[in-house]
C-alpha cells in the first residue's frame, strides 16, 4: 500500500506530497498537516514488510519505535508529532526535517572541518545521553540517521528502529541487527552485555568517518585481528587528542571504552582548543604545518615538494623557482633544524639534511665533483654514472638513507631543458649540506 501524492489520510488532517525514503521496514513520506500548516514527515510499514506472514510481529516493533521517540522530549532528537492508524496500519508523523544527513553531506561536500564534526557529535551525544537516561540503547547511531535542521544548522538523531531497553552490566538478549562498521562487537551476538558504551563505539565510529570520509572496519573483522586504520593515516590533519578519542572510542572490547557518552565526550577536544589550533594553523609564520602533514601521512613526493618550497619562501627566490649560491649561504640555521628535525621523526631516522650532511661527511666533505657523484650514488640519486630525474625518485622508506628530500628541483624552462637538473643537484646539495655543517647540524 503505496500512498500517491494528493491523497489525503487521517480524513484530509494530512496530505501525502511525494516519498522521502524507503529502508527495510519501512516508508516515509513528505506530507502536508493543515491543522498545523506545515510540512511533516510521515513512516509507515512498506509493501514488502506489509506483504509477510508475521507482519503483526514486525507492526509491534514499529508501535514500540514509535511509543518510544514519542517519550522522548530532546531538543537533538526528532520530534514526534502524532501516532496513528490508516486504514489498520499505524503510522509515525514526525518533524520534517530539510537540511540533509551527514552522510551525505560528506559525500557531497568532503569531510567536516573539525570544529564543525565536534558540534555535531557533541550534540548527538547530549542526545544518547538522554535516552540512555530513559533506559534506553539508540543501536544504529551512524551518519545517515543524523540529520541537519536547515533553518538553525542543528544535529537531530532520527531512527530508533532498532532501539531496546537496557539494564547496564545485564546479559541481556537482543535482535542482531546492526549496521557494519558502525557497530560494536557485542551488537553481532543476541545474547550480550550492553550498555551506553555500545552507542559510544557508533558515536565514535560515526566521528571517524566524519573526519576521514572514510568508514572504519567493522568490529567483526577486528576480532579476527585485523587492526583499525587510525583516522589521523587518513587525515593527518585530525588532532592528536581527537585521534586518540576516537580510537578509545572504538576499542574492540567494551571493557575497554568510556562506559558513558559523557565519559568519551570528555575526551576530545573542546571547539575553543580547536579554534585556537585553527588560528596557529593560520597564522603566515607557521609555514612547516603543511610538510608535517604530508610527512605525518607518508605523502613523501608533496613532502619533499613541499621542502623546496619552503626555502624558495624564506629566501624569497619564489619567483625564480631555484636557489642560487648566495641564499643557500643564507640560510638561516633554524629553518634547516627545523625542517631536518620533521623529516626525521616521520621518517623514523632514514632521510633529512642531516642524514645527507653525515654521509657526504664519511665520504671526505668537500665541495668537488668526485665527491659530489660519490654523494649521488650513496643517496640514489645517480646510477650508472647518470644523475636521475624526478620521475626516477623513490618516494619511500625502501628507498637509500638519506634519499629524501631531493634537491634536484628546477622549474620548468630554460634550465630544466638543456639539462641541468643533475648538475643542479649535485651543487646545490653539497652547498646546503656545507651550510648544514655550519650549524652543527
Amino acid at each position: 500500500m503505496i500512498w500517491r501524492p494528493g491523497e489525503a489520510i487521517q480524513d484530509g488532517k494530512y496530505i501525502i506530497e511525494e516519498i522521502l525514503g524507503v529502508g527495510g521496514f519501512g516508508i516515509t513520506y513528505r506530507a502536508q498537516d493543515f491543522d498545523l500548516n506545515k510540512l511533516v514527515a510521515i513512516k509507515t510499514a512498506n509493501d514488502l514488510v506489509l506483504s509477510k506472514p508475521d507482519f503483526a510481529k514486525h507492526q509491534e516493533k514499529f508501535i514500540q519505535e514509535a511509543f518510544r521517540l514519542a517519550k522522548c522530549s530532546h531538543n537533538h532528537i526528532v520530534q514526534v508529532h502524532d501516532v496513528c492508524q490508516e486504514q489498520g496500519i499505524w503510522c509515525m508523523v514526525m518533524e520534517y526535517i530539510t537540511g540533509g544527513d551527514l552522510e551525505n553531506k560528506v559525500i557531497e561536500q568532503g569531510i567536516l572541518p573539525e570544529k564543525k564534526a565536534l558540534l555535531y557529535i557533541r550534540q548527538i551525544g547530549e542526545a544518547l545521553s538522554y535516552i540512555h537516561q530513559q533506559g534506553l540503547l539508540h543501536r544504529d547511531v551512524k551518519p545517515s540517521n543524523i540529520m541537519l535542521r536547515n533553518d538553525t544548522g542543528e544535529a537531530v538523531l532520527i531512527d530508533f528502529g532498532l532501539a531496546r531497553e537496557f539494564v547496564d552490566g545485564r546479559t541481556l538478549t537482543h535482535t542482531n541487527a546492526r549496521t557494519e562498521s558502525f557497530a560494536p562487537i557485542e551488537q553481532y551476538y543476541q545474547r550480550a552485555k550492553r550498555g551506553p558504551y555500545t552507542d559510544v563505539h557508533a558515536l565514535a565510529a560515526t566521528c571517524y568517518f566524519l573526519l576521514t570520509g572514510v568508514q572504519p572496519l567493522p568490529a567483526q573483522f577486528r576480532s579476527q585481528g585485523a587492526s583499525l586504520i587510525l583516522p589521523k593515516k587518513h587525515n593527518p590533519r585530525i588532532n592528536d587528542e581527537l585521534n586518540a578519542a576516537i580510537v578509545k572510542g572504538m576499542a574492540l572490547e567494551a571493557e575497554h571504552r568510556p562506559q558513558s557518552v559523557q565519559e568519551w565526550l570528555e575526551m576530545i577536544p573542546e571547539v575553543q582548543h580547536i579554534e585556537e589550533l585553527e588560528k596557529t594553523s593560520s597564522n603566515p609564520e607557521n609555514i612547516y604545518q603543511r610538510l608535517e602533514i604530508y610527512l605525518s601521512g607518508e605523502e613523501w613526493q608533496k613532502a619533499d615538494e613541499e621542502t623546496y618550497e619552503i626555502l624558495l619562501k624564506i629566501t624569497n627566490r619564489v619567483k625564480e623557482g631555484w636557489l642560487d649560491y648566495k641564499s643557500t649561504q643564507n640560510l638561516a640555521c633554524e629553518t634547516i633544524q627545523i625542517i631536518d628535525r620533521l623529516w626525521l621523526k616521520y621518517s623514523e631516522g632514514r632521510f633529512g639534511f642531516s642524514v645527507q650532511r653525515r654521509i657526504w661527511q664519511e665520504l671526505g666533505g668537500k665541495i668537488d665533483y668526485k665527491t659530489e657523484c660519490a654523494l649521488g650514488e650513496k643517496l640514489g640519486w645517480r646510477v650508472n654514472n647518470r644523475w636521475q630525474d624526478s620521475s626516477s625518485i623513490k618516494y619511500t622508506l625502501a628507498a637509500s638513507d638519506g634519499h629524501l628530500p631531493w634537491d634536484g628541483h628546477l622549474p620548468d624552462g630554460e634550465f630544466r631543458e638543456i639539462g641541468l637538473v643533475g648538475s643542479y643537484a649535485r651543487w646545490w646539495c653539497c652547498l646546503i649540506l656545507s651550510r648544514c655543517a655550519e650549524c652543527e647540524i
